[in-house]
């Protein structure tokens, strides 16, 4: 392992093959999971709601890492010397922002989208406007965009040692540049949305509490709801919580703790490694689509438990459910 040069700069270490296997297996995997959602909303679904559309965004996003991946593989296998060029390594990087700051974006949306229909549902809502959201989805792509834009272009590509590095934490002449984005991303990027999505599904979960004179088909949606919180903080937490911590200590010690080579390539493994964490909500976020949403369910007959049963809607559904919340006033929330 190298450890550092005559001038005190961590040189880049190999990392272990392990990491470029999990990496493609897991992006591509939850490629094809998000392909095959894409497919269905696109295929199977003749009518979209609200929730629908940030759903389909979800699923476009969690399939935008994975093209990049068998650059990165390559990348780790020839010791951490990027081969691709510049504009390869601002795309890789774009690609992977992208993916991992849309979701939570996308999640977080989901998040308040469900908070004003449980919680305010006997008032007006932009929320429930199809051509509002899509606008808003419109926008929430072209903040994406530049936002990924200026993070591939912010730390580029650059020359350390005899190999070329890319979004290494021994790239030091970006020390400044890592230090600046990456307390962005982890307050905007991260703990903000999660911020936001834990005080709306609470405030749902609240809301169900006060249900009153349940029937057999408000206690099926007061349980689905409660799965879609438990599902979105589980994705929260366990998918972007271990690549935000390990990211935001890893640029500490490289700007004030640059000598302690060992720790910071320890780091920068675990940051790698935080990336398979990080893509398996590709994994998840179908969950959430088949457990969470009737309408993705009913897309597919083979979907149905019970073909019998009459089956109902999203909305349908949480208009049911409103019915029996007598005790609850919306001023309390």
């Amino acid at each position: 392992m190298n450890n550092s040069s005559d001038s005190g700069i961590c040189l880049p270490s190999a990392e272990h093959m392990s990491i470029p296997v999990l990496m493609c297996l897991v992006f591509f995997m939850g490629f094809l999971l998000n392909i095959f959602s894409v497919w269905v909303f696109c295929c199977h679904m003749s009518s979209w709601s609200a929730g629908t559309i940030l759903q389909f965004c979800l699923a476009l996003s969690d399939a935008l890492g994975a093209p990049v991946t068998p650059l990165l593989a390559v990348y780790f296998a020839m010791g951490n010397d990027w081969l691709f060029g510049q504009m390869l390594c601002t795309v890789t990087i774009a690609l992977l922002s992208s993916q991992f700051y849309g979701s939570t974006i996308f999640l977080t949306l989901i998040s308040f989208h469900r908070y004003k229909a449980v919680v305010h549902f006997n008032k007006s809502s932009r929320m429930k406007d199809k051509s509002f959201i899509m606008k808003l989805c419109a926008g929430v792509w072209l903040f994406l965009i530049a936002h990924s834009l200026v993070y591939g272009f912010g730390v580029p590509a650059t020359k350390v040692g005899k190999v070329t590095q890319c979004h290494s934490f021994s790239q030091v002449s970006l020390t400044n540049s890592f230090f600046i984005i990456g307390c962005v991303l982890v307050s905007v990027g991260f703990l903000l949305p999660l911020s936001i999505s834990a005080m709306c599904y609470f405030r749902v979960k609240n809301a169900l509490t006060c249900l009153n004179n349940i029937t057999a088909k408000s206690l099926k949606v007061k349980l689905k709801s409660q799965r879609m919180i438990r599902m979105c903080l589980i994705i929260f937490v366990l998918c972007f919580l271990p690549m935000n911590v390990i990211r935001t200590t890893a640029i500490v010690m490289v700007k004030f703790y640059h000598v302690h080579c060992y720790v910071i390539h320890q780091l920068q493994t675990a940051y790698y490694a935080s990336w398979i964490i990080a893509g398996l909500n590709c994994f998840l976020d179908p969950l959430l689509y088949c457990f969470g949403s009737q309408n993705f369910r009913n897309a597919f007959p083979s979907f149905q438990v019970k073909p019998a049963e009459p089956q109902q809607s999203d909305t349908e559904m949480t208009t049911n459910l409103m019915l029996t919340q007598n005790n609850c006033s919306p001023r309390s929330h």
